[in-house]
């Protein structure tokens, strides 16, 4: 097993990359999907030039925890529209 401080590879890195970007476009609402799209973007290109292996491990696992943050938004933005999508019905009897 790696060590906590192994260095991402670069395809795991580009893997990550990736995944941002499919979770992004999985948003309905097209400001969130533009958003989240830009800041992973931005947020490679800022990153693109470290070097020491502690900065680097930590921007992957920042990335992966990103990740799973808009997982869950996306999930739960779909729920919601799942849930507004019901009609309420009153009886009376």
């Amino acid at each position: 097993m790696a060590s906590a401080l192994s260095e991402p590879s670069r395809a795991a890195i580009l893997s990550l990359f990736r995944s941002l970007l499919r979770t992004a476009r999985q948003f309905s609402d097209y400001n969130i999907r533009e958003y989240s799209k830009r800041r992973t973007i931005d947020g490679f290109r800022q990153n693109r030039e470290l070097s020491d292996l502690s900065l680097v491990s930590s921007a992957f696992s920042d990335g992966k925890s990103q990740l799973e943050v808009a997982r869950r938004q996306v999930w739960y933005h779909m729920a919601l529209l799942d849930v507004n999508h019901f009609q309420v019905v009153e009886f009376r009897a």
